[in-house]
């Protein structure tokens, strides 16, 4: 099997450098991304003088400035991040069709495997990349080269804020033998807390364990963990194009809110969006997800299953309002909120058992092929559910 070669690009405190792009003075001072505002406001994002400082993701904004005073504080703007790890991911598509964005903005995986002889060596490729970023979007992004995704992760982490890193094929245990468990992906706060019971801190430490051992300590998480720290990680880079579709819809509230009605009333709508499009497309979503982002800057995503799959208004919205509950369980207000639907089929053909369901569920498909006949004609404004309009009077 021929070796892979995976680059991992990562922009260093993502946030901060795209601020900084909208605002060139930022780039002389220490700068804190957090809802400045909010009585319970967490740290989203600091520049490396803030980190150096003493600043960290998560902590209390309060605590942090004490530790950084003289740093220019910013409200989070997520869908500015969004947006711009969009771009980054064109700036690198020339060069491979298999990216994957991470789950963190600014990160991205690019598999160049046997793509030497017609754009040259591994390294080269990771340099263009980071060139083409820096002159058209400003950001100097962090790269490294490894065989696999976990590694090429690690190794960007060393040598952050700036540099780049390259692990030959075959160093990979050996890389990773000196390096606190801490810094390698996938083992959790649980892993850590068991492993420093047992006062084992470095993942050579662990890689001496058998799998047995490590079975007595961890049971179902054992093979991940023995395999994390010796740096097997076999999972592919999964393009964009290959992930499961799935369909999204935003609102972000003017004043930030903690009243039921209003929110709720906002899912409704959005479910409303979803179900027309699922409708229009012949699908059926089998899963929801809630995305709350809150004041203070933390972001909760919570899913629901829906069983079977559908694209009624109705039946969706007894699925997202169980993720709802899932994501809002703070008191703190919130700014924004998005409906996820994934896992989408074609429409269940499965005939009920019982005439009573198979009634009811006839009423409701009735109900929304008028309401969908109604809103294409004369508007999607001109019948409305009544939880729509709390969330207008809210």
């Amino acid at each position: 099997m021929k070796e892979r070669s995976i680059i991992h690009l990562n922009v260093a405190d993502f946030a901060v450098a795209v601020e900084r792009q909208v605002d060139s003075r930022l780039r002389k001072c220490p700068v804190i991304i957090a809802p400045e505002g909010a009585a319970r406001a967490t740290v989203y994002d600091m520049s490396e003088e803030a980190y150096q400082q003493g600043v960290r993701k998560g902590m209390a904004l309060r605590r942090a400035l004490r530790f950084c005073r003289d740093a220019a504080v910013l409200p989070p703007h997520t869908d500015r991040y969004e947006r711009a790890t969009a771009e980054f991911f064109k700036r690198a598509l020339p060069y491979s069709p298999l990216i994957e964005a991470a789950d963190q903005n600014g990160h991205l995986f690019v598999d160049v495997t046997g793509t030497g002889k017609l754009l040259g060596p591994p390294q080269d490729v990771a340099w263009r990349i980071c060139k083409n970023v820096r002159a058209d979007m400003g950001f100097d992004p962090i790269w490294a080269l490894a065989v696999n995704k976990l590694v090429a992760k690690v190794a960007t982490r060393l040598v952050k804020p700036f540099g780049e890193y390259i692990v030959r094929p075959g160093d990979e245990e050996s890389f990773l033998r000196p390096l606190p468990i801490y810094l390698i992906p996938g083992i959790e706060a649980g892993d850590l807390k068991r492993f420093w019971e047992f006062n084992l801190t470095r993942a050579g430490q662990v890689a001496v364990l058998t799998m047995d051992q490590l079975d007595v300590l961890f049971n179902t998480r054992s093979r991940a963990l023995y395999d994390a720290v010796r740096g097997i990680d076999p999972s592919l880079v999964t393009p964009a194009w290959q992930r499961r579709p799935k369909m999204r819809f935003d609102h972000g509230f003017g004043n930030d809110t903690n009243c039921v009605s209003s929110v709720e009333g906002v899912l409704y709508q959005l479910i409303e969006q979803a179900g027309a499009d699922l409708r229009g497309q012949r699908l059926a979503a089998r899963r929801v997800g809630v995305i709350l982002d809150y004041s203070d800057g933390k972001r909760i995503v919570r899913q629901a299953a829906v069983n079977p799959g559908t694209a009624n208004d109705f039946d969706l919205f007894v699925s997202a309002k169980l993720a709802l509950k899932r994501a809002w369980t703070r008191r703190v207000r919130i700014r924004h909120l998005a409906l996820i639907c994934d896992r989408l089929i074609p429409p269940p053909a499965q005939l009920e058992l019982f005439a009573e369901f198979k009634a009811e569920n006839k009423k409701k498909e009735h109900l929304m092929t008028a309401l969908d006949t109604i809103r294409r004609r004369f508007g999607r404004k001109a019948i409305q559910v009544g939880r729509t309009l709390l969330k207008a009077a809210g």
